[in-house]
Protein backbone atom coordinates (compact mmCIF):
# COMPACT_ATOMS: atom_id res chain seq x y z
CA UNK A 1 0.00 0.00 0.00
CA UNK A 2 2.48 2.38 0.70
CA UNK A 3 4.13 1.73 -2.82
CA UNK A 4 0.99 2.56 -4.42
CA UNK A 5 1.09 6.02 -2.79
CA UNK A 6 4.95 6.35 -3.42
CA UNK A 7 3.66 5.21 -7.20
CA UNK A 8 0.65 8.08 -7.46
CA UNK A 9 3.04 10.59 -5.81
CA UNK A 10 5.40 10.26 -7.89
CA UNK A 11 2.90 10.49 -10.68
CA UNK A 12 1.27 13.57 -9.90
CA UNK A 13 4.76 15.21 -9.50
CA UNK A 14 5.73 13.87 -13.16
CA UNK A 15 2.40 15.57 -14.44
CA UNK A 16 2.83 18.81 -12.08
CA UNK A 17 6.15 18.70 -13.65
CA UNK A 18 4.87 18.33 -17.25
CA UNK A 19 2.23 21.02 -17.13
CA UNK A 20 4.92 23.31 -15.86
CA UNK A 21 7.16 22.31 -18.99
CA UNK A 22 4.24 22.91 -20.90
CA UNK A 23 3.40 26.03 -19.83
CA UNK A 24 6.87 27.09 -20.27
CA UNK A 25 7.03 26.08 -24.04
CA UNK A 26 3.58 27.89 -24.62
CA UNK A 27 5.35 31.26 -22.65
CA UNK A 28 8.09 30.67 -24.82
CA UNK A 29 6.33 30.39 -28.20
CA UNK A 30 4.60 33.20 -27.51
CA UNK A 31 7.19 35.50 -26.29
CA UNK A 32 9.28 34.64 -29.44
CA UNK A 33 5.94 35.19 -31.50
CA UNK A 34 5.54 39.11 -30.15
CA UNK A 35 8.34 39.63 -28.96
CA UNK A 36 9.19 42.82 -30.89
CA UNK A 37 5.48 43.87 -30.44
CA UNK A 38 6.29 43.90 -26.63
CA UNK A 39 9.53 45.35 -27.10
CA UNK A 40 7.68 48.24 -29.33
CA UNK A 41 5.41 48.72 -26.47
CA UNK A 42 7.54 49.38 -23.91
CA UNK A 43 9.50 51.78 -25.74
CA UNK A 44 6.58 53.92 -26.83
CA UNK A 45 5.35 53.83 -23.29
CA UNK A 46 8.70 54.66 -22.18
CA UNK A 47 8.69 57.61 -25.28
CA UNK A 48 5.56 59.19 -24.12
CA UNK A 49 5.61 59.66 -20.79
CA UNK A 50 9.19 61.00 -21.46
CA UNK A 51 7.37 63.48 -23.89
CA UNK A 52 4.75 63.85 -21.61
CA UNK A 53 7.08 64.89 -18.73
CA UNK A 54 9.33 67.16 -21.32
CA UNK A 55 6.14 69.20 -22.60
CA UNK A 56 4.76 70.17 -18.91
CA UNK A 57 8.33 70.89 -18.15
CA UNK A 58 8.36 73.42 -21.39
CA UNK A 59 5.01 74.62 -20.35
CA UNK A 60 5.95 75.45 -17.01
CA UNK A 61 9.01 77.01 -18.02
CA UNK A 62 7.05 79.21 -20.20
CA UNK A 63 4.80 80.08 -17.51
CA UNK A 64 7.37 81.22 -15.06
CA UNK A 65 8.95 83.11 -18.01
CA UNK A 66 5.80 84.95 -18.87
CA UNK A 67 5.20 85.51 -15.16
CA UNK A 68 9.02 87.06 -14.96
CA UNK A 69 8.26 89.09 -17.72
CA UNK A 70 4.97 90.32 -16.39
CA UNK A 71 6.72 91.70 -13.39
CA UNK A 72 9.72 93.56 -15.54
CA UNK A 73 6.66 95.33 -17.41
CA UNK A 74 4.95 96.01 -14.25
CA UNK A 75 7.72 97.32 -12.86
CA UNK A 76 8.76 99.41 -16.45
CA UNK A 77 5.41 99.45 -18.57
CA UNK A 78 7.22 101.32 -21.47
CA UNK A 79 9.49 98.50 -21.71
CA UNK A 80 9.45 97.60 -25.31
CA UNK A 81 11.85 94.39 -25.64
CA UNK A 82 10.10 92.45 -22.53
CA UNK A 83 6.39 93.58 -24.06
CA UNK A 84 7.56 91.66 -27.06
CA UNK A 85 9.19 89.04 -25.22
CA UNK A 86 5.45 88.76 -23.19
CA UNK A 87 4.06 88.40 -26.94
CA UNK A 88 5.88 85.23 -27.81
CA UNK A 89 5.81 83.60 -24.47
CA UNK A 90 1.94 84.25 -23.74
CA UNK A 91 0.21 86.01 -26.71
CA UNK A 92 -3.00 85.58 -24.37
CA UNK A 93 -1.24 87.51 -21.29
CA UNK A 94 0.32 90.03 -24.06
CA UNK A 95 -3.70 90.87 -24.80
CA UNK A 96 -3.91 91.37 -20.92
CA UNK A 97 -1.28 93.35 -20.51
CA UNK A 98 -2.30 95.83 -23.46
CA UNK A 99 -5.77 95.54 -22.67
CA UNK A 100 -5.21 97.08 -18.62
CA UNK A 101 -2.49 99.92 -20.21
CA UNK A 102 -5.01 100.93 -22.64
CA UNK A 103 -7.72 101.18 -19.57
CA UNK A 104 -5.50 103.02 -16.93
CA UNK A 105 -4.13 105.07 -20.38
CA UNK A 106 -7.95 105.85 -21.85
CA UNK A 107 -6.14 104.49 -25.17
CA UNK A 108 -8.61 103.84 -27.87
CA UNK A 109 -6.42 103.23 -30.37
CA UNK A 110 -5.08 100.13 -28.66
CA UNK A 111 -8.47 99.31 -27.40
CA UNK A 112 -9.34 98.77 -31.04
CA UNK A 113 -6.21 96.81 -31.89
CA UNK A 114 -7.50 94.34 -29.37
CA UNK A 115 -11.35 93.58 -30.60
CA UNK A 116 -9.54 91.43 -33.12
CA UNK A 117 -7.55 89.65 -30.37
CA UNK A 118 -7.46 85.88 -29.99
CA UNK A 119 -8.32 86.02 -26.30
CA UNK A 120 -11.88 85.50 -26.21
CA UNK A 121 -12.53 87.92 -23.17
CA UNK A 122 -10.09 90.52 -24.16
CA UNK A 123 -11.46 90.44 -27.41
CA UNK A 124 -15.38 91.38 -25.72
CA UNK A 125 -14.24 93.66 -23.17
CA UNK A 126 -12.03 95.28 -25.48
CA UNK A 127 -14.93 96.12 -27.98
CA UNK A 128 -17.10 96.98 -25.02
CA UNK A 129 -14.82 99.60 -23.67
CA UNK A 130 -14.00 101.18 -26.97
CA UNK A 131 -17.57 101.39 -27.77
CA UNK A 132 -18.34 103.06 -24.92
CA UNK A 133 -15.22 105.35 -24.69
CA UNK A 134 -16.19 106.52 -28.17
CA UNK A 135 -20.22 106.91 -27.54
CA UNK A 136 -20.44 104.86 -30.86
CA UNK A 137 -24.31 104.29 -30.56
CA UNK A 138 -24.01 102.00 -33.67
CA UNK A 139 -20.81 99.86 -32.11
CA UNK A 140 -22.93 99.55 -28.89
CA UNK A 141 -25.97 98.16 -30.41
CA UNK A 142 -23.89 95.62 -32.12
CA UNK A 143 -22.41 94.75 -29.33
CA UNK A 144 -25.36 93.96 -26.96
CA UNK A 145 -27.14 91.98 -29.84
CA UNK A 146 -23.88 89.49 -29.46
CA UNK A 147 -24.90 86.26 -27.71
CA UNK A 148 -21.89 85.96 -25.47
CA UNK A 149 -21.42 89.65 -24.65
CA UNK A 150 -20.32 89.89 -20.87
CA UNK A 151 -21.72 93.63 -20.67
CA UNK A 152 -24.77 93.03 -22.66
CA UNK A 153 -27.25 94.76 -20.61
CA UNK A 154 -24.75 97.93 -20.13
CA UNK A 155 -24.22 97.89 -23.11
CA UNK A 156 -28.20 98.57 -23.62
CA UNK A 157 -27.92 101.14 -20.64
CA UNK A 158 -25.20 102.98 -22.28
CA UNK A 159 -26.79 102.97 -25.49
CA UNK A 160 -30.02 104.41 -23.59
CA UNK A 161 -27.99 107.32 -21.88
CA UNK A 162 -26.73 107.97 -25.23
CA UNK A 163 -30.08 108.32 -26.42
CA UNK A 164 -31.13 110.58 -23.76
CA UNK A 165 -28.07 112.89 -24.31
CA UNK A 166 -29.37 113.19 -27.58
CA UNK A 167 -33.20 113.80 -26.70
CA UNK A 168 -34.54 110.19 -28.25
CA UNK A 169 -36.74 109.74 -25.77
CA UNK A 170 -38.71 107.23 -27.09
CA UNK A 171 -35.64 105.48 -28.63
CA UNK A 172 -34.03 105.22 -24.75
CA UNK A 173 -37.47 103.93 -23.44
CA UNK A 174 -37.32 101.43 -26.35
CA UNK A 175 -33.49 100.04 -25.13
CA UNK A 176 -34.22 100.39 -21.65
CA UNK A 177 -37.19 98.41 -21.99
CA UNK A 178 -35.09 95.30 -23.60
CA UNK A 179 -32.86 94.89 -20.31
CA UNK A 180 -34.64 91.60 -18.38
CA UNK A 181 -36.09 92.38 -14.79
CA UNK A 182 -33.61 89.56 -13.71
CA UNK A 183 -30.85 91.36 -14.74
CA UNK A 184 -28.80 93.21 -11.94
CA UNK A 185 -29.44 96.53 -13.96
CA UNK A 186 -33.06 95.99 -13.92
CA UNK A 187 -33.42 98.40 -10.99
CA UNK A 188 -31.06 101.51 -13.18
CA UNK A 189 -32.96 100.96 -15.77
CA UNK A 190 -36.43 101.18 -14.24
CA UNK A 191 -35.55 104.23 -12.81
CA UNK A 192 -33.98 105.79 -15.78
CA UNK A 193 -37.32 105.24 -17.37
CA UNK A 194 -39.19 106.90 -14.51
CA UNK A 195 -36.88 109.44 -13.52
CA UNK A 196 -34.62 109.62 -16.28
CA UNK A 197 -36.33 109.79 -19.67
CA UNK A 198 -39.42 111.76 -19.75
Amino acid sequence: MSLKQDIEMVKEELNSEEKFFEKAVITEKFVKKYKTTMIASVVAIVLIVGANFAYEMNQKNTKDAANATLLELQKDPQNATALARLETLSPAMHDVWLYAQAIVNKDLETLKKLESSKTTLISDLATYESATESKDLKTLEDYALQQDAIYKDLATLQSAVILMDEGKIEQAHEKLSQISIDSSLAAVSKALMHYGVK
